[in-house]
């Protein structure tokens, strides 16, 4: 009691101050966690039926597949839906009495599903208790949930009676409004810039879209604009942001539906926008219910500072929103910067200690420039600080030439074939011969040279795109055919070009004495005998099982025992099924099992192959988030606020899924945020 009488004071300090200053409350950032946020009461009158719709539209917070410290408590909280879960206190609140019941601070006694939480887990059958009869005080905030939003109980709506005529021209100027910002958003241009108020942003491309409609459409054109009602032409700014809003929350929850209880990773990374604010951006990758992996936009978040404890609390905060739990976490992937891989106090740490089996992975792409420039600049630095090597260097490629100019391989003429000087990477001088000889032996070693080989094949397809697209007076005709033309290239290189490559290859190892590794060759493992198998499929299978060791929460004991037997009958069973003939990736052989519900026949080997496709090369898809950002935000629109941009971005990015939300979904979702002066 003592605890709860403390608390009770605070949330008397608080809300004597907010009752003295009104402050405009934002209802796209209220606390999801029931343990962290106010009492209804603590908000402004003028405020709470807002906050309590807001609650009700987004439902009980109950995380998904969280590992709860007793895993009954998950089948209590399915079981008793407005029951919710915190994950700070480890404790059940009910949403309808927190919503509606009577101000606590005025009662004589706490109530544990309000305030404290009901933490008594050995005692269950409190929560029927709590329930209680018909007319019992949770039932009676129950029924005030259901008329808040029943829109037809309205006072306003009462006052207004409106007809049918008047409903059905409503939701003409709704429907209308709705495909207009539809349109907008897929293309990343909701608004017109204006170096004015945000009022007047949001008008410009909007009314003259809504104009090409009326035009158009005789059944528009009668009910909108100046046809329509003074007071009710549906062209205000709040209510464009309300559908915005609308639009961006339903992406998300089929985002969120779409990826279920099951596993996912995340990437994270950081940019400043136009406007000079750090925003962090968060991406989901997850395999959906086709076997494809995918990765979705969740959110943008302006941060205060990019250090890891705030980083790690914006995280938290839209895993608590979205009903997201740590706990279904298995791999996040970030660049190399300290607050985010440091081994201490980085982000993956702190991570990894509320979540172990977080793997942490280093954004190849990033890896591979840090590699290279410290590759290029130790090179540069042994060979440009001694004049003896730089005259081997010279003399030998001045060799190379003359031999390649006499087999045709380079043209000559004027200006060709010049000798240039070394770029220094820095202006140390030093000699260790230890050093230079691992460089040589990376420079000679197969894996280089076909990394090589295949890097200078990619980006010389994609070359032109790239000069094209980064040309001021972009032709935005020939860029696209550009476009489609690399992506003909890649895939007739994934096709056909395969041998040829390889070819080029074998042909410069050979020529350099670089050794090249065979994975043909037959093995015969020590100890009993046993029919011969290639070198490759032994230690792809070897390397699958001690894969699994790293994920005991999905894979126990007897599972990884069971694995050795299962991944040989599913090897027996896949080499002799046509269905699976021509798979050259993971992706496609999930997609596969899926399809052929080989899924279900072999549920250790498809959960190992979704674990290692959840595994990500590069956080490329973060990089795309922030130049649509710069699409959506740019230096004409950047007044934007933070929650708008983040809306737009949502459904810019995923319009995918945008395109699959009917009209009615939003209209439904729009009505029932606040009391409308139409009713449908």
């Amino acid at each position: 009691m003592e605890k709860y009488f403390k608390r009770k004071s605070l949330f008397e300090e608080s809300s004597s101050t907010l009752e003295n200053t009104h402050v405009e409350v934002d209802l796209k950032n209220l606390p999801a966690d029931p343990g962290l946020r106010p009492l209804i009461s603590i908000y402004h009158p003028n405020d709470q039926d807002k906050v309590r719709r807001a609650y009700l539209q987004k439902g009980p917070c109950q995380p998904r597949n969280h590992n709860f410290p007793q895993t009954s408590i998950g089948n209590v909280l399915r079981r008793f839906n407005p029951i919710e879960y915190s994950i700070d206190k480890d404790a059940a609140f009910c949403l309808y009495c927190y919503l509606f019941k009577p101000d606590i601070r005025k009662q004589g006694s706490a109530n544990s599903f309000v305030i404290e939480g009901f933490t008594n887990w050995n005692k269950k059958d409190r929560l029927k208790t709590h329930i209680g009869g018909l007319n019992s005080a949770h039932n009676q905030a129950y029924r005030k949930c259901q008329d808040l939003m029943n829109q037809n109980q309205n006072i306003q709506s009462i006052l207004i009676k409106q007809g049918d005529q008047a409903r059905s021209e409503y939701r003409t100027r709704l429907t209308a409004s709705v495909d207009c910002l539809r349109f907008l958003l897929r293309q990343g241009i909701p608004f017109r810039g204006h170096d004015e108020s945000e009022e007047s942003n949001n008008q410009g491309n909007f009314l003259e879209l809504l104009h090409f409609f009326a035009e158009h459409n005789e059944a528009i054109n009668s009910v909108v604009l100046k046809n329509a009602p003074s007071n009710l032409k549906l062209t205000a700014h709040d209510i464009q942001n309300d559908i915005i809003s609308v639009a961006a929350s339903e992406t998300i929850k089929a985002i969120i539906n779409e990826l279920g209880d099951d596993l996912f990773a995340i990437l994270v990374d950081e940019s400043r926008d136009v406007s000079n604010k750090e925003q962090m951006a968060l991406v989901l990758r997850y395999m959906n219910n086709r076997g494809c992996i995918v990765e979705r936009f969740l959110a943008i978040v302006h941060v205060s500072d990019t250090t890891a404890l705030s980083l790690k609390e914006a995280i938290e905060s839209m895993f608590s929103k979205h009903g997201l739990s740590l706990s279904r976490l298995r791999e996040q992937g970030y660049d190399g910067a300290s607050n985010m891989r440091g081994e201490f106090n980085g982000l993956k740490s702190l991570i990894l200690k509320e979540s172990e089996f977080a793997f942490y992975i280093h954004c190849f792409a990033h890896q591979l420039q840090l590699t290279l420039v410290a590759n290029v600049g130790c090179l540069l630095n042994v060979v440009g600080a001694s004049c003896k090597r730089y005259d081997i260097l010279r003399e030998s490629q001045a060799s190379r030439v003359a031999e390649a100019l006499k087999n045709d391989e380079l043209a000559s003429g004027k200006g060709l074939n010049q000798e240039i000087s070394l770029k220094h990477a820095g202006d140390t001088r030093w000699e260790q011969r230890v050093e230079a000889q691992i460089l040589l032996q990376m420079i000679q070693s197969f894996d280089f040279i076909f990394n090589l080989y295949l890097m200078r094949n990619v980006l010389g397809i994609t070359n032109e795109l790239s000069k094209s697209l980064q040309r001021k007076d972009q032709d935005i005709v020939n860029a696209m055919e550009l476009v489609k033309i690399s992506k003909q290239r890649l895939q007739m290189m994934r096709d056909d070009g395969w041998d040829l490559l390889l070819h080029e290859i074998l042909s410069f190892c050979g020529k350099y004495s670089i050794l090249v590794p065979s994975m043909d060759e037959k093995y015969s493992p020590p100890g009993r005998s046993r029919p011969q198998v290639t070198l490759f499929l032994l230690l792809i299978k070897k390397k699958l099982i001690r894969f699994a060791r790293f994920y005991p929460l999905e894979f126990s004991a007897v599972d990884v025992i069971g694995l050795d037997s299962q991944l040989e009958t599913y090897i027996t069973d896949v080499r002799s099924n046509p269905e699976f003939l021509g798979i050259k990736e993971i992706g496609q052989l999930t997609e596969k099992l899926v399809e052929t519900k080989k899924n279900i026949v072999y549920p250790l080997v498809f959960l190992l192959a979704k674990l290692a496709s959840i595994l990500f090369v590069a956080t490329a898809s973060v990089e795309r988030t922030f130049s649509a950002m710069k699409i959506v935000k740019n230096w004409l629109r950047n007044r934007m606020g933070d929650n708008l941009m983040n809306d737009c971005l949502v459904t810019y990015i995923e319009r995918d899924i945008f395109n699959n939300i009917d009209n009615e979904t939003i209209i439904q979702w729009f009505q029932n945020m606040k009391s409308r002066r139409g009713q449908l």
